[in-house]
């Protein structure tokens, strides 16, 4: 039963939501492996100029090593 949380800079389109869980949804489903209808994901909107805040600080620094694949940025 895995569930995903994916944040996004904010803008995206109903339907490129729709692809992008339907895409993290297969390659979690393929890899776990599990049933895709058992995978959940849900997709946050995160306006640009919060992400340091919102995001890169507690999510990606504040997890250590939580985060599998970390960025090839650093907006600090």
């Amino acid at each position: 039963m895995p569930h995903v949380i994916v944040k996004l800079g904010a803008g995206r389109s109903e339907a490129q939501k729709t692809e992008i869980a339907a895409a993290v949804a297969q390659a979690l489903a393929a890899s776990v492996p599990c049933d895709e209808s058992r995978v959940s994901v849900a997709i946050e909107d995160v306006a640009p100029a919060d992400w340091v805040e919102q995001v890169y600080k507690p999510d990606i620094l504040g997890a250590g090593d939580r985060v599998y694949k970390k960025p090839g940025y650093d907006p600090l």
